[in-house]
């Protein structure tokens, strides 16, 4: 536990007998007290006591240190602002900041030549037949070239290695004629459910991209081929939880848990180990095209409602629809235009007429559920799905994420059917309310009518904020910057905003008596700022310095170490 030079004085003196202490009333003597905060939704105190990883107290100095032993480890913040600690509720975190994916990034480049640099550096050093697995095109870069496929390409390139690299946003993956034969794809194959292969419209010839499923399934063979892969995913987990602490996230709503991949058994080992810096709500991913009996078997097995761990596996992560850049999204009105005109509506991972299917047959087995919607009749589709589920009488948690474009008949429909909507604002173009990207795929009304936060809050939906990491910035203070700067067209006010990253959350996890505001009898899961962002600009907000974090009462990250 931190102490700063004042708190050892303290102790020390407390310790050598010259402070007398007073048991509370309970006598339940505090664990770990706080003093000298500026605390988030309490005007008139300055400190906090935690035993057994809860609030025990909120008051003065002189009222809470009635809660001191001997034994109390004493934190001095010196002024500094103490609120609830952020959940993100849509954060990737297991692969985020993995080296498996990471072989070659082109992130940073924009133009096809750049990729073709990066690539040739990134062929350093490998044995033949050995996989490489990248990450960052952009799927207009990499169609750019009239001349030459992006399979040409690669194929060129790497003639002895599969090569997958996946989309920035994880909806395409540019892949070989090497990796293609490992998973038998050739031009004859049919699409997957949820899936596309791109194809030259004259030929017929694949291109070298799969969108979305088809991707997915790919990529989850080249995962599981990569060597050392136990040691490979603990060390990508520690890496993303770590991350995660330093940006004072407590709680994780799990974007989705590819169990084929093994990546339970690394959550499961992290917990046994007591590694878990965060509280996590896994979610295992519904595979669209895998046999719902094995699925909903497994999901049976590995359930769990305990809120004594810090693993909660009791929604899964399923996926109505695409994104709209790939033409992807499912659309009431087709598409202006798309790399793959024979799909004018885009495409459904979960068929319409199986969403409702699935969460019946997921609630028997106690899962509510945390859903991809993007396009209008995506929305759509699930709320018609969820309406039916509540019409049976089922309460549990089910909430939608992303909610790009929500039709206005719609809108109302997640406060009437207590539906979350959980969106991503840790975009520059976001905070600039620049949708010129979308114009050319849905024209200029559509894409000026996109990402409708201020309307669904205002009808009354629990509305959350998350990151979506490693898509946009992890860092919540610059999603509660973006919908403050926003104003009107976003959240507009600081404590909604900030509820959003915390309580309104917690609620969307279904752990809301547990976590996400500082209440008595809450885990002690906070978060220690610099300064007060309540009394900040926008700019300020996201610039303001983390210094520690704490999940039920045990630092897990703190800036000085």
């Amino acid at each position: 536990m931190r102490q700063t030079k004042s708190s050892r004085l303290l102790q020390g003196l407390m310790l050598g007998g010259l402070i007398t202490l007073s048991a509370c009333a309970s006598d339940e003597l505090a664990d770990t007290i706080i003093t000298n905060a500026s605390i988030y939704g309490y005007d008139t105190a300055d400190s906090l006591a935690i035993r057994d990883g809860k609030i025990v107290e909120i008051g003065s100095k002189t009222r809470v240190m009635e809660y001191a032993s001997p034994r109390t480890q004493l934190l001095d913040l010196q002024g500094a602002f103490l609120m609830p600690g952020f959940i993100d509720n849509h954060n990737h975190v297991f692969e985020a900041a993995s080296d498996i994916g990471s072989d070659c990034l082109l992130d940073k480049d924009k133009d096809l030549n750049a990729y073709i640099r990066r690539l040739r550096s990134c062929k350093a050093g490998l044995a033949p037949d050995e996989w490489l697995l990248g990450y960052g095109h952009e799927l207009a870069v990499l169609l750019s070239d009239d001349k030459t496929s992006p399979l040409q390409l690669l194929d060129e390139l790497f003639p002895d290695n599969p090569v997958i690299i996946m989309e920035q946003t994880s909806h395409s993956m540019w892949v070989n004629s090497r990796a293609l034969a490992k998973a038998g794809i050739n031009a004859q194959s049919q699409d997957p459910q949820g899936g596309k292969y791109l194809k030259d419209m004259q030929s017929g010839e694949l291109l070298g991209v799969l969108l979305d499923n088809a991707g997915d399934r790919l990529m989850e063979l080249a995962w599981l081929a990569q060597p050392n892969l136990r040691q490979a995913n603990y060390r990508g987990l520690m890496n993303g939880l770590a991350e995660a602490a330093a940006h004072g996230i407590t709680t994780i709503g799990d974007g989705r848990l590819y169990w084929k991949r093994g990546w339970l058994d690394t959550w499961l080992e992290a917990e046994q180990k007591g590694e878990l810096s965060a509280r996590v709500s896994l979610r295992p991913w519904v595979y669209p095209d895998v046999d719902p009996a094995e699925q909903l078997a497994f999901f049976a097995k590995i359930h769990s409602d305990d809120t004594n761990r810090r693993l909660l596996i009791n929604q899964v992560k399923l996926y109505s629809d695409g994104i709209i850049v790939n033409g992807t999204a499912s659309t009431l009105a087709p598409y202006d235009w798309s790399y793959t005109p024979e799909l004018p509506y885009g495409l459904e991972y979960i068929a319409a007429d199986k969403m409702a299917w699935w969460l019946g047959e997921l609630d028997k087995l106690g899962y509510g559920a945390h859903i991809h919607a993007i396009g209008d009749a995506g929305v759509r589709n699930t709320l018609n799905a969820i309406a039916t589920l509540r019409a049976r009488g089922v309460s549990r948690p089910y909430g939608m994420t992303h909610l790009e474009m929500i039709d206005k008949a719609d809108i109302q429909r997640f406060a009437q059917l207590d539906v979350d909507a959980d969106f991503q604002l840790g975009s520059d173009y976001i905070a600039a309310q620049d949708h010129s990207w979308a114009e050319p795929f849905i024209g200029k009304n559509r894409a000026n009518a996109l990402l409708p936060i201020n309307p669904v809050f205002e009808s009354g939906a629990n509305v959350t904020l998350s990151s979506d990491w490693n898509v946009n910035d992890i860092n919540p203070l610059v999603g509660i910057a973006n919908a403050v700067y926003l104003q009107q067209a976003g959240l507009g006010d600081v404590h909604a905003a900030i509820a959003a990253y915390t309580i309104n959350a917690a609620r969307a996890l279904g752990i809301e008596t547990i976590t996400g505001s500082l209440s008595l009898g809450k885990s002690a899961d906070l978060v220690v700022l610099e300064r007060d962002i309540t009394h900040l600009a926008p700019e300020q907000i996201a610039n303001t310095k983390i210094l520690m974090t704490l999940l039920e009462g045990e630092v897990v990250f703190d800036t000085d170490n």
